[in-house]
């Protein structure tokens, strides 16, 4: 395959846009104000957590452009090298430093487009133009429309975006799955110890809430913080690194980490099965279980069960909606924002079940994260199958 020229990104475009440089009123409803946050290092969008803009202002918050299926949304300012697609049915927004390019369908194939701002050719790009800034980095979007690309026919693009794309629909099945075993556990838990539907429950007595036989027992007693520091020069280029940016939101599992080589400041060391908890409060909810060893932020809490047949247990108690709108109280004053308190926290209360039934639930439990780990490295040996094909796909060194 013969490429062209590296030609200004504009010339593939039919326009290139950003955002409001302002934030709107708060609203419950509306349509959606994308942010930085809203997109992921794998090019997807994650909505869910939404800021919404009303009705009544979003004419206001679209005068610039109003974003279309098909067209590529990227960051421009903080977090840099996010990019997604705007997918059929979305409603919203631009949010603050985030833009959009809308690829002329006779020269740009939205998929490839996206695949080839993924690719290491395109980020050598754009950090020729990265402006280093007192407090952030950012893409002179002034600049933009001139940065270099390098793209084949259209026709080729589309060819290329469909072998890519099979790996893309491999890993959201695998994303798709583990969203499901991740439920079957909540529900699990809750029908057990919040609804205490446990196997038995028909003849078992209730004393001041707590079914006979249980025990009453406080967090702290069950796990402990782990805050075992390392400092940058002190970790191998290749260990994992769990920032809160890694975490999603309402999910158990950690699938997605960073290299310690981007780690600058003082961190937590975690160990595998160790369940980490962000405890700033925008990122309450950010709770899950390490599928590998690593460090961590130092804004997330490090847990540690104390035994092995306690992890499972003490993950779902920490990753419900009780115990996080309990540490929501327990927040005291940070340095930029409150941050939730260990030490309140190990004072929630907790009813421990007999042996017999906390293993059942544990072997079934252990099950369902056995199986999320393993769809997290599946995921990640696609993930570096499909980066390894991109550059060879796109220089022609391999045809497709």
């Amino acid at each position: 395959m013969k490429l062209i020229e590296p030609r200004p990104i504009h010339e593939f475009a039919l326009g290139i846009y950003d955002g409001p440089h302002a934030t709107p009123k708060e609203s419950t409803e509306g349509a959606v104000f994308l942010g930085i946050k809203n997109i992921t290092e794998d090019g997807q969008l994650d909505l869910s957590e939404i800021r919404y803009v009303s009705e009544e202002e979003l004419p206001r918050w679209t005068r610039r452009v109003t974003p279309q299926p098909g067209d590529v949304v990227l960051t421009y300012e903080a977090t840099l090298h996010r990019y997604a697609i705007i997918p059929e049915g979305f409603r919203g927004c631009l949010g603050r430093r985030v833009a959009l390019i809308r690829p002329n369908p006779k020269k740009a194939d939205s998929r490839y487009l996206l695949y080839y701002f993924l690719s290491h050719g395109w980020r050598k790009v754009v950090e020729g133009y990265v402006i280093s800034g007192a407090t952030v980095d950012r893409i002179p979007l002034e600049k933009f429309p001139e940065f270099p690309a390098v793209l084949p026919s259209v026709e080729a693009q589309r060819d290329i975006a469909e072998v890519l794309s099979a790996y893309d629909e491999m890993m959201e099945n695998n994303r798709r799955r583990m969203g499901l075993l991740e439920e079957a556990a909540r529900l699990f838990y809750r029908e057990w110890f919040v609804r205490l539907r446990f196997p038995g429950h028909e003849h078992a007595r209730l004393t001041h809430g707590m079914p006979e036989g249980w025990e009453r027992k406080a967090l702290g007693d069950i796990c402990s913080d782990i805050r075992e520091t390392v400092l940058p020069e002190e970790l191998e280029p290749d260990t994992p690194y769990i920032g809160l940016e890694h975490m999603p939101r309402r999910s158990i599992s950690l699938t997605e980490w960073g290299q310690a080589d981007a780690v600058t400041s003082t961190k937590h060391r975690f160990k595998t099965g160790d369940i980490l908890f962000g405890k700033i409060r925008p990122y309450f909810h950010k709770v899950g279980i390490a599928f590998t060893d690593g460090v961590a932020s130092s804004d997330a809490i490090v847990i540690r069960p104390t035994t092995d047949e306690l992890r499972s247990f003490v993950l779902m108690t920490v990753s419900s909606d009780k115990f996080v709108a309990e540490a929501s109280q327990t927040m005291r004053e940070g340095s930029k924002m409150p941050r939730a308190d260990w030490k309140l926290m190990t004072k929630f209360p907790v009813a421990l079940p007999p042996k017999g039934l906390l293993t059942t639930f544990t072997e079934t439990a252990t099950a369902i994260t056995d199986q999320l780990r393993n769809l997290c490295f599946q995921n990640q040996k696609l993930r570096a199958a499909r980066d390894l094909l991109l550059p060879r796909l796109m220089s022609g060194e391999i045809a497709v």
